[in-house]
């Protein structure tokens, strides 16, 4: 009876030592989730510090609007802030005030009434660039924008394109409105920086 259970012992003790061993074996064949990189190994140089100016065209009425409302809650009409409104946009970005200036991208992304008390809008939306240097480069865009406000400051959260890794802010400032079509012309200025 004793060499019977010194066998099993023996055995299990086989058993338990090759299943430790097979599973060690089999995780040192998978991927690890993350691995800590250099960022020359991307090719990743200098960081750089760039500023971009130009102008912001929200169109909401006329044959060819560039910002359509796309949702609105139950109260959005009854809200003088228009709280729970959604739009979607693919707004112009010229060089100039006028919207008949270089265009030099598109602001495309969402913009949501998100304040009862002032006209305050969740701004998500992406500067997408289509000339010069920075032609098929965006950048991200997510912050509140107290429309009134004389500056407003966004963060810059990231980027594509020469903007990868971008971080930074972005001020804006109203140009224009008119505040029976909505139309707004708003100036940026954005400091972002990016390798």
């Amino acid at each position: 009876m004793a060499k019977i259970l010194q066998s099993v012992t023996v055995f299990l003790i086989v058993i338990l030592f090759t299943i430790l061993i097979s599973s060690d074996i089999s995780s040192a064949n998978h991927e690890t989730f993350s691995t800590r990189l250099s960022p020359s190994k991307l090719g990743l140089k200098k960081q750089k510090l760039t500023k971009l100016h130009f102008f912001f065209h929200d169109i909401l009425s006329g044959p060819n609007p560039t910002a359509v409302r796309v949702a609105e809650a139950a109260v959005t009409n009854k809200s003088s802030t228009l709280f729970g409104s959604v739009f979607v946009i693919d707004d112009p970005l010229t060089v100039g005030p006028e919207v008949n200036s270089t265009m030099i991208g598109k602001a495309q992304g969402i913009y949501s009434s998100a304040s009862q008390s002032e006209v305050g809008l969740l701004m998500v939306l992406n500067f997408a660039f289509m000339e010069g240097k920075y032609n098929g480069s965006n950048l991200s865009v997510l912050g509140r924008n107290a429309v009134f406000s004389g500056v407003r400051e966004f963060p810059i959260v990231g980027g594509s394109g020469l903007f990868r890794f971008a971080r930074g802010y972005a001020k804006a400032k109203t140009y224009s409105i008119d505040l029976k079509t909505g139309n707004a012309v708003v100036e940026y200025n954005v400091y972002v920086f990016h390798y």
